[in-house]
């Protein structure tokens, strides 16, 4: 349904979001429906075998086949651009099933050493072990990502913006690198989401998400999906998905596929609600930098422009400080302080999140990593949700005020 039927037209990503689906079932319901079942019943044996075979359509089992998911696969991909997607039980899933499938003992990749702390250790230490390495790069610098290129680089992986920091990579520039050494670039997209940014239009050949965060947008469920082209989803991807069930259950899909509906409204309110929650926080005497890219004093705003309709809904703030071990009591106090944003290291959701990354998302970083990533001990990073602003900065006020 990514087309009008009349007339031929592209349908706007509002109406995609709210549309695009499986065909209705007989009983023609107007939501989607939830397919809560782990097996279907075919007609008889000869279709049951040219389904397992492959030769037919069909759904045959919800490890790897369900209505349900392939709605959720059908309209994130229709929001992305991209051909097909493959849905995940999670993030971090979608990340490792993407490398089960295109990586093998001997591959190198090159992955932005700026990325959620979980991404640095599944590349760095776990795909260690069987034989992939990964060479990390700053964010920001092609010249260090063009450095680290090898003949048997395959993927360039980059998270744009950065968690926590908020930096912005070059996706045009480095799909070009990608593509001139035959790898293929990799953009997580979980912080913009299709309503804010779709990188394959700059270039990329895939999109990690997790729809965990801004797809679901009520901090309900976990979910994961890769997008790129048909081809190497279906003959790649599905054979991995089929043999080690990195699911994603019909229950969460549809979950995730609600909250596809009200994606683009919602990422306009977070927007504009963290511009004027990063602009407020600049003029904190507490506060010693603000990373946010609507923000003109970040050092990728006029890209972020470029690739983004707006800044995004995550900033990360720098408490000043004279040492480290301070930085981390402050930070610490002014959590606390706070009464209505939620202590919680997730984020998309519509409740305010608030977090210390340096103990907690990227917790389990060695500090050598965590200073390569720039993440100090006196980083907050805040993911506004959809109460009122000047809730939020009274809220923040009663730690930042009270700091010694």
């Amino acid at each position: 349904m990514t087309v009008d039927d009349q007339n031929g037209a592209p349908l706007a990503l509002d109406t995609l979001a709210v549309r695009e689906a499986l065909p209705r079932t007989p009983y023609g319901e107007n939501s989607e429906a939830l397919f809560l079942t782990s097996s279907f019943v075919h007609p008889d044996a000869a279709t049951a075998a040219a389904r397992f075979a492959g030769e037919q359509e069909g759904f045959v089992y919800s490890r790897f086949s369900n209505p349900t998911v392939s709605s959720y696969e059908r309209r994130l991909a229709a929001l992305e651009g991209a051909e097909a997607c493959m849905a995940t039980g999670s993030g971090m899933a979608a990340i490792l099933l993407l490398a089960m499938a295109m990586l093998k003992a001997g591959d190198h990749v090159i992955c932005s050493q700026g990325v959620f702390g979980s991404t640095i250790n599944l590349f760095g230490r776990e795909l260690a072990r069987f034989g992939v390495e990964t060479t990390f790069v700053s964010q920001t610098d092609v010249s260090q990502w063009a450095a680290a290129l090898r003949p048997n680089t395959r993927l360039l992986f980059a998270e744009t913006p950065s968690n926590p920091l908020t930096e912005v990579c070059d996706i045009a520039a480095l799909a070009d690198l990608a593509h001139g050494a035959g790898a293929e670039l990799v953009v997580d997209n979980c912080f913009c989401s299709p309503a804010l940014q779709r990188p394959l239009d700059f270039g990329a050949d895939w999109v990690i998400h997790s729809g965990t965060k801004y797809l679901d947008g009520q901090g309900r469920v976990i979910a994961g999906a890769v997008c790129g082209k048909a081809a190497p989803i279906h003959d790649k991807l599905l054979p991995v998905q089929r043999t080690v069930g990195l699911s994603l259950s019909p229950f969460n899909a549809w979950v995730v596929l609600k909250g596809m509906e009200t994606l683009g409204v919602r990422m306009q309110a977070h927007s504009a609600a963290a511009l004027a929650m990063a602009q407020w926080l600049q003029t904190q005497p507490a506060v010693g930098r603000v990373f946010y890219p609507g923000l003109e004093s970040h050092p990728q705003h006029a890209l972020a422009m470029r690739q983004q309709k707006t800044g995004g809904a995550v900033l990360s703030f720098e408490l000043k400080a004279a040492d480290a071990q301070q930085a981390k009591a402050r930070a610490f106090h002014v959590i606390d302080q706070t009464r209505i944003c939620s202590i919680t290291a997730n984020l998309g959701d519509t409740k305010t999140t608030i977090t210390h990354p340096a103990t907690t998302t990227h917790g389990r970083l060695s500090e050598a990593q965590r200073q390569a990533a720039g993440i100090g001990q006196g980083l907050i990073r805040l993911a506004v949700g959809l109460e009122d602003v000047s809730d939020l900065q009274r809220d923040l006020s009663r730690g930042l005020q009270t700091l010694v």
